[in-house]
């Protein structure tokens, strides 16, 4: 930062915001983020959870789309394998609808666009002796078989984040942009926190507005820009239902309609089932699933299942907004999923580049090319380094998770095993530095429910931005499928007081007794 100007502002705390910092912080460059909510609160932790090339996207001819992202699979993997992880799909041929030799083309194409090297290529299936079969009606005998990646989408961008800090970018949550002014050479941010406090003014001489289905709303409400809409707010709805079947594949279902629905392990003991499709008018901090939706869910799922589902068997939902490039296509399903940046950089203005779309999977290659945009502005810019970066907690190798497991019991003796599997799984190797010290029971500190810590929370607090038990228990982690309600409003009133927003006196009231 030079006179109080960084280089770049980012809006946005989502995975595309987060990768864009923590690429251009990692190039030496001066870089401020404000979000308004919680990091990955919104579109970025409703995902499928899924680090995938697009198998149906050959369907739309989106080859450079799913070649990239195929490449990005196994990019990602090497670097963050304590979240990314190989996953098998199962897809069983249903006939009438694509046929095998074309199911069988698109595998080929998908096993060698990507140059593939670390995950095993697709094969076939016979559904009456392999054990993905059993779960499945009779009616399906055939199916293939390939390898894509489950992710914790919430927890990449946490991770993001948190090494863009690391190399220098100032991350603000709960910040919210109230107006941008632009002036020739530079852009003069007004934020208003989420507590009490004055506004406060930022200067940048680049604004990068990645702020995914609001980006719009940015444009015209707080840069006053009006007419420049490309965005098609499409949303996503996904069901959790308790385990279909006990085997550790996903599957990948057709419909009549073109679609494709997944169902997927979750979280040990539940089946995550989705996403729908449907065009979105409205508030996209809001969406929620319809019950046309819940039907279509459980409908597709039946059509495939020996057990039924309705949705009593529902025990939770999640929608997200996905802020699609607006191609013109007749279809929500149909419109590319691919990202467009657009850059602004009129003669005599401070430069603007605006973020359509995206994937998940590609917001590493995502950000190298916002950062190719940008190049003009910082003569001398260093090259793209994260193709080879770790992010925090992957620095150990895509086969190394049950020994990384296995050195933490042996330096942490009150570690249980599950409790050692679950860290390693969301810390990677930030899980010793987290359990530095720990060496009795009372190490760990209070204990909210399911194994959830003191020691836990005040690491996610101090080092990941979580403010709130929904931060924790929601996105951080996924322990509120094993917590009840009363446990999760105990840390929220804990939380409060840790952070100094209630007297320390009301701590008894609203938490109870230690356990």
């Amino acid at each position: 930062m030079q006179n109080g100007i960084v280089d770049i502002a980012v809006i946005g705390g989502g995975i595309n915001g987060c990768g864009i910092a923590r690429d251009a912080a990692g190039r030496g460059l001066s870089v401020f983020l404000c979000e308004k909510g919680d990091l990955a609160g919104s579109t970025s932790s409703a995902s499928t959870k899924l680090i995938h090339g697009g198998l149906r996207y050959l369907e739309y001819y989106e080859f450079r789309l799913v070649r990239e992202a195929l490449i990005e699979r196994e990019v990602l993997l090497r670097a963050a394998p304590h979240i990314i992880w190989p996953l098998r799909f199962v897809l069983p041929h249903h006939k009438g609808l694509r046929p095998a030799w074309l199911i069988r083309l698109g595998l080929f194409l998908y096993d060698h666009l990507g140059g593939r090297k670390l995950l095993p290529p697709s094969r076939s299936l016979d559904l009456r002796t392999d054990v993905a079969g059993r779960p499945l009606k009779p009616d399906f005998v055939k199916a293939m078989e390939y390898s894509d990646c489950w992710v914790d989408d919430a927890r990449l961008v946490a991770l993001t984040a948190m090494d863009a800090k690391a190399r220098g970018a100032d991350i603000r949550t709960r910040s919210e942009l109230v107006a941008a002014r632009r002036g020739a050479e530079s852009w003069t941010l007004t934020l208003r926190d989420a507590g009490p406090g004055a506004a406060e003014r930022i200067e940048a001489r680049v604004l990068v507005n990645a702020a995914g289905p609001w980006v719009s709303r940015i444009l015209s409400d707080q840069i006053g820009q009006t007419g420049h809409s490309h965005v098609r707010l499409v949303k996503g709805s996904h069901i959790v239902v308790r385990k279909l079947f006990d085997h550790d594949r996903a599957y990948i279902f057709q419909n009549a309609d073109n679609r494709i629905v997944f169902a997927i392990p979750y979280e040990h003991d539940f089946t995550l089932i989705g996403t729908t499709d449907v065009d979105y008018v409205g508030d996209p901090g809001t969406p929620t699933i319809t019950p046309e939706e819940i039907d279509y869910l459980c409908t597709l799922a039946n059509d495939y299942f020996v057990r039924p589902i309705s949705a009593e068997d529902v025990v939770r939902t999640y929608s997200g907004v996905r802020p699609l490039y607006d191609d013109g296509a007749s279809d929500a399903q149909a419109a590319t999923r691919d990202y467009v940046l657009e850059l602004d950089d009129a003669q005599g203005q401070a430069p603007l580049l605006t973020v359509y779309g995206g994937k998940i999977t590609t917001f590493r290659r995502l950000s190298e090319h916002a950062l190719e945009k940008l190049e003009p502005c910082f003569p001398g810019l260093p090259a793209p380094w994260t193709h080879e970066a770790p992010l925090p907690g992957g620095d150990f190798p895509v086969d190394g998770y049950d020994a990384l497991v296995a050195r933490l019991i042996e330096n942490c003796p009150s570690c249980p095993a599950k409790l050692a599997q679950r860290l390693v799984r969301a810390y990677g190797t930030r899980a010793a530095r987290m359990l530095e010290g720990v060496r009795t029971e009372a190490d760990w500190g209070r204990r909210f429910g399911a194994d959830l810590t003191e020691r836990e929370v005040r690491y996610l607090m101090d080092n990941e931005w979580a403010q709130t038990a929904e931060d924790v228990v929601w996105r951080r982690s996924k322990l509120g499928y094993r917590m009840s309600a009363a446990e999760i409003e105990a840390l929220d009133a804990w939380m409060r007081i840790a952070r100094g927003l209630e007297p320390a006196q009301a701590q008894a009231a609203k938490v109870g007794a230690e356990t």
